[in-house]
């Protein structure tokens, strides 16, 4: 599609490609079999094309992608080996509209409204929101995570969210 934005994932030679303006399209590549022009070879494993995101990137999780529809708070999962839906389109509760990506750790997968929304979702085959925030802040940037923390990059603030020492 036009003006692609999101980054691409790769894992164990195939590369998953997002893009959701003026069209849609999400499709995982063979980086093996890819070579030249791979339009209708066997280099693209499998292809979506509808509800793929526009701005947030795709989560590979396992053996699972996460996309967004556009910058619309509504997930998707698929099996990353064959691209076979496995829930969704799904509403995030909690979140109306995101530019930042879907970020995992620990389980759990963290998202981020530009209203300052924040729903975390359990890694897996069935939708579960295990938790719910609101920060008095707007989230552009995906969250980062880095040791036993994980930061988010507000407008105006940066938070760091942590266990306390000792736990």
């Amino acid at each position: 599609t036009a003006n692609t934005i999101p980054i691409p994932v790769y894992e164990d030679g195939v590369v998953y490609l997002a893009a959701g303006f003026r069209g849609s399209a999400l499709m995982a590549v063979d980086l093996n079999r890819a070579q030249g022009r791979i339009d209708d070879t066997e280099a693209i494993l499998w292809r979506i094309d509808r509800d793929t995101p526009y701005v947030p990137s795709p989560l590979l999780f396992g053996d699972i992608v996460y996309y967004t529809k556009s910058n619309d708070a509504i997930i998707t999962t698929v099996r990353a080996s064959t691209g076979e839906r496995i829930f969704g389109p799904q509403r995030i509760d909690g979140l109306r509209e995101l530019y930042a990506s879907p970020t995992a750790a620990n389980g759990y997968v963290y998202l981020l409204g530009r209203d300052g929304g924040a729903t975390v979702l359990r890694h897996g085959e069935e939708y579960e929101v295990v938790a719910q925030n609101v920060l008095d802040d707007g989230f552009d940037a995906s969250p980062a995570i880095v040791g036993d923390s994980l930061y988010l990059r507000g407008r105006a603030s940066l938070y760091r969210i942590a266990a306390p020492a000792g736990e």
